[in-house]
């Protein structure tokens, strides 16, 4: 007859330790999701050592307002006269291609998840604390704040080259500008990276913001414009930005239906990263 075994406090002992080294397989989850200004930090020194990105960014609008807004310095934009304080065509073009520099940076920022998508990063990162959600919030400040860099570096170029303007126009000018084309762009960039694999990312929205600029409005009044292309523009995510940026300098004053265009593309921007997002992660 088989005798039972009993625990006793040996067995007991030994239950106990292997108990306190068993491996917790359960992660704490870090305050606000692991957001830090470390990572944060760490994120947007990688776009600033992108020299493609710095290129769009700081190079390519500097160069265009030398080229197509420089000579126009003394051209009034309105029936004003430059020397009673009205602003020049010079201005209108600094404004525009502040904004085209924020675009194609927030674009570009967001676009870069496809290539770490492609690089297993994604999947690296899932393997953290990290809140996926954190992770696309952080890539969206890091793109408004190289948004910040373009449309400062422009600003900065046409002050030194004898731009006149107010300063509530240089504030809300650059201000409206900045925010509302880093935010709508970023998101769109964000939505193509998890849409498109890999590099085709970056070429696709530089394409698109491209196409998006001369249809919009972004380098010309709209009204100077056939009208069916009007119509055409008033639909498109630059139109918005664009004239809400240029309100000050053109006197248009405030425009409901320019806002409601920006807010509009952004929740679309926006729900789409979030839907491609998710369906990325399923697959991580």
């Amino acid at each position: 007859m088989t005798t039972p075994i009993v625990p006793t406090a040996v067995n007991a002992g030994q239950t106990e330790r292997a108990s306190a080294g068993r491996v917790q397989l359960d992660r704490r989850v870090p305050p606000l999701g692991g957001f830090t200004l470390t990572y944060l930090r760490i994120e947007l020194a990688r776009k600033l050592r992108n020299r493609r990105t710095l290129l769009f960014t700081l190079i390519f609008p500097v160069m265009m307002f030398f080229i197509v807004g420089y000579p126009m310095r003394d051209v009034p934009l309105t029936d004003t006269a430059i020397a009673d304080g009205g602003p020049s065509v010079a201005a209108f073009i600094m404004v525009s291609m502040a904004m085209y520099g924020a675009m194609m940076s927030a674009t570009q920022t967001g676009a870069s998840v496809a290539v770490e998508r492609a690089q297993g990063w994604s999947r690296q990162l899932r393997l953290t604390p990290l809140n996926p959600l954190v992770n696309v919030l952080i890539k969206m400040i890091a793109g408004m704040l190289l948004g910040l860099v373009a449309v400062a570096a422009t600003y900065l170029v046409g002050a030194i080259s004898g731009i006149q303007l107010s300063a509530a126009q240089w504030i809300s000018t650059g201000l409206v500008g900045w925010l509302l084309a880093s935010a709508v762009f970023t998101t769109l960039g964000l939505m193509v990276g998890y849409l498109v694999p890999g590099e085709n990312a970056a070429q696709v929205t530089s394409l698109a913001i491209v196409l998006l600029a001369f249809i919009g409005g972004l380098f010309y009044p709209v009204s100077s414009m056939p009208d069916f292309m009007q119509t055409i523009a008033a639909f498109t995510p630059v139109y918005g930005i664009s004239e809400l940026a240029r309100a000050p300098l053109t006197g248009a004053g405030f425009d409901l239906a320019a806002l409601t265009n920006a807010l509009v593309w952004f929740a679309v921007f926006l729900v789409g990263t979030v839907v491609f997002f998710r369906r990325d992660t399923k697959r991580v």
